[in-house]
């Protein structure tokens, strides 16, 4: 696990950050799965979601070839939640005046 997550601190974290994103979270299993979870921008957009898993699964499998795959954690991050609601809620403001 702590070389996963050194490569990560190296290769990927750096290209996320440049994009206000990063990983919020990293689970290794003993098949060699590896389950990565995404902050800011990237974990609201599917199509940067696909490019980022190809992106960083070549980084992880290129250098730890034991690694059998590469998931992320599509959870829907707090950040989403807390967006939606100040839509939803500036939007019943609005209906209100």
């Amino acid at each position: 696990m702590k070389e996963i997550i050194d490569l990560i601190d190296r290769k990927v974290r750096p290209v996320l950050n440049l994009y206000h994103g990063d990983i919020s979270r990293i689970q290794v299993t003993p098949e060699g799965i590896v389950k990565i979870g995404l902050t800011g921008p990237f974990s609201r957009c599917p199509s940067s979601q696909q490019t980022l898993a190809e992106f960083i699964e070549a980084v992880i499998k290129t250098e730890c070839p034991q690694i059998k795959d590469v998931f992320l954690d599509c959870e829907v991050s707090q950040d989403l939640i807390s967006e939606a609601l100040g839509i939803l809620r500036k939007g019943r403001q609005q209906s209100y005046a």
